[in-house]
Parts: C-alpha cells; sequence; structure tokens
C-alpha cells in the first residue's frame, strides 16, 4: 500500500502497527487488516467525490455505502474456500491413489464435497449483497481508528451521531412543507447542507412529528417522504397517506420501482432487518407489487437513501422544494386578492371579505 504521508510503496513488513517503515508516522487503516480493504488514500479519494470537491458536506452513512458499494456488487460466498478446497481434494486424491494411503480418499472426499457445496451456495445467491462491514461497524472500527489517527472525521465529513435533524425555533415562520427522514445520516447531510432552512421546510424524523406540525402548515402545505427502497419505507409512505387524507403526501424518494433491477442501483441485504411475516402480508394486500418485488422485499434487499449520490439528492430535493415554495405563494397571493388572511386597514379594503369562504384554497 502507498503511504498517506510520504507515498512511498510499503510491503507488509515496513508497515508493522500502521507505521510506515520510512516516514515514521503513523497512518489509519491496512487494507490487509480490514474487511472492507480500506486505505487512507482510498478514504480521501471517494469523500473528495462525494462533496464534489469540498463544496459539500456528507455524512458517515454516506461515506461507508460509497466505500462499500463495490464490495457489495462482487459480494461472495465463502470467498476462497472453494478453490482452496478443491486444491485440496485433488491433492489429496493424487496422494492417496500414488502414495499408496487410500484412507486419505476420505480427506480428499470431504473437501471436493467441501467445494461443491460452496460452488452451489454461491450459485443459489448465498452471500449476495451483503456488505462486509456493516455501518456500525463502519462506524466503530474504521472511523473510530480514523479519528484516533487525525484527530477528527475525514475533510468534509459531519457527524450523523444524537439528535441531527434541526430544532425549529418557536419564533420562526410557519414552514412550507414538512420532509419526514427517518434516516439520521440523511438528516445530518441535508441540515449541514441548509436546504430545510433555506426552502422553508421543517425536518422531522418520525410521523409523529408531522402531525405535530400539521396545524402550522398551509391548507394544501404538503408532506414530503424520504425513505429507504425497502419493506419499510414503502410501508411508511402508504401508512402516512392512510393517516392524512386530504393532505398532499410526496414520495419524495427512494421509490421501489426507480431502483430495482437497475444494474446501476447496487441493493444490498441486511440479515438482522428483514421484514416481519406481517409487514409482507400489508404489502402483498396492497396489490401494487409484482410476486417479483415481493420476494425481493422479503428476502431484505434494500436500496438507502444513503446511496444516491450526495449532490444528486440536493438537487432533486431543491428543485421539489423550489416548486413547492412556488405553488404556496401562489395560494397566499390568490388568497390575498380575495381578502383571506387580509386585515381590514393592513393592505386590504374595508368591505373585503375575511371570512376566508370566498376564494380559499381547497383542501
Amino acid at each position: 500500500m502507498i503511504c498517506p504521508h510520504c507515498e512511498r510503496n510499503l510491503l507488509r513488513k515496513e508497515r508493522t502497527g500502521n507505521t510506515c517503515s520510512h516516514c515514521k508516522r503513523r497512518y489509519a487503516l491496512d487494507p490487509k487488516t480490514n474487511s472492507l480493504r480500506l486505505s487512507d488514500l482510498r478514504v480521501l479519494r471517494i469523500t473528495t467525490g462525494l462533496t464534489d470537491n469540498g463544496r459539500i458536506r456528507v455524512t458517515p452513512g454516506q461515506l461507508w455505502y460509497a466505500l462499500s458499494r463495490k464490495r457489495i456488487r462482487e459480494g461472495e460466498f465463502a470467498p476462497g474456500c472453494a478453490g482452496g478446497a478443491l486444491f485440496g481434494g485433488v491433492v489429496f486424491g493424487f496422494w492417496a491413489l500414488f502414495g499408496q494411503m487410500p484412507f486419505m480418499l476420505y480427506a480428499s472426499a470431504a473437501l471436493l464435497a467441501t467445494a461443491l457445496g460452496v460452488l452451489i451456495a454461491r450459485r443459489r445467491g448465498a452471500g449476495r449483497g451483503i456488505a462486509p462491514m456493516t455501518r456500525g461497524a463502519f462506524r466503530s472500527e474504521a472511523l473510530a481508528e480514523w479519528v484516533r489517527v487525525y484527530g477528527s472525521l475525514p475533510p468534509g465529513v459531519v457527524d450523523d451521531n444524537g439528535h441531527p435533524w434541526p430544532r425549529r425555533p418557536a419564533d420562526a415562520p410557519p414552514p412550507h412543507a414538512v420532509l419526514l427522514c427517518p434516516d439520521p445520516s440523511i438528516a445530518a447531510f441535508l441540515a449541514a447542507d441548509g436546504l430545510p432552512d433555506r426552502h422553508g421546510i421543517a425536518l422531522v424524523q418520525s410521523p409523529e412529528r408531522v402531525t405535530a406540525l400539521l396545524p402550522a402548515l398551509p391548507p394544501r402545505g404538503p408532506v414530503l417522504v424520504l425513505h429507504d427502497a425497502d419493506a419499510r419505507g414503502e410501508l411508511l409512505l402508504r401508512q402516512l397517506r392512510q393517516d392524512l387524507p386530504g393532505r398532499p403526501v410526496v414520495d419524495a424518494g427512494v421509490s421501489l420501482r426507480t431502483v430495482h433491477g437497475r444494474p446501476k442501483a447496487v441493493a444490498y441485504r441486511d440479515p438482522h432487518h428483514k421484514p416481519t411475516a406481517h409487514e409482507m402480508r400489508r404489502l402483498t394486500a396492497l396489490g401494487e407489487f409484482t410476486a417479483q418485488e415481493l420476494t425481493w422485499l422479503a428476502q431484505g434487499w434494500r436500496f438507502p437513501l444513503v446511496a444516491i449520490p450526495p449532490v444528486r439528492l440536493l438537487t432533486v430535493l431543491g428543485r421539489l422544494a423550489k416548486r413547492i415554495g412556488r405553488g404556496v405563494d401562489d395560494e397566499r397571493r390568490r388568497a390575498a386578492e380575495v381578502g383571506f388572511m387580509t386585515w381590514p386597514g393592513a393592505g386590504g379594503s374595508p368591505g373585503a371579505d375575511t371570512s376566508g369562504k370566498k376564494g380559499t384554497p381547497s383542501a
């Protein structure tokens, strides 16, 4: 690997204890000792791309996916085991036949059976789509070591620990819309960029917070839902639409139909967060998904929000927020023209209708 400090090419024996034997400086990550095969230079290179050369900031969740994407795509069950077992089985077989040690045939047969089993498991998809390092492990292992060595997260990466959803001050103007985003990494990303404040949108983490903010919204102020393309994300969107009749609930992504089966949309599986049987029955009862899509969801496949390129996510949400702002402003302007929310002596004619009935935007 290349030393991130002096840029010397280091052999394994020249970097004992994650310390360069030439410049004597310590580095954080060695590709031989972590499951994502990370090096400091690779982390810096990927971070530079994610942040658009430092123009925006990103979060550990987004960095994790970007660093894991290639390994997820190439993921296979028991890497190296099939080849090793096959080679050992052949060697033991020749040993047994030509070395006059017939008992070695048992070892040869066992190794060949192991190789065959691994190959069959791979053929059936075992291990496919499973990240070698989880998001939690990436934070507690790779990033923790990075912070120990360098004193802070990689340049351009903001922390998403704690409560990243910004709290609206009591004297803040009413929002144009509410953006529901349960993923703390994406919430921290949007807050760091200032998108909610810039467009007058309240960023919240739960449906309960959405309900609490509804009285402050304009009559047609929408609720935007940012969710993963997985079973729980699809259910979250539909449950909110059911709970808020008459209120526009917009699917801001990621929709299953936009990513399922797309080669560039590298989904992954999380064996610890498979949907329950009850959740799958609810999805099936909707009648909106094909049998193939339901099977995909039931196996725990998902395409997360953190997989969307950060610049693209900001661009799409920014355009959506501008459209919403223009729509809300148009409604307010039309309402003011007919007297809605206008008080006599404060810019409206004394005879203006202040009841709110005439010209009030329909709910």
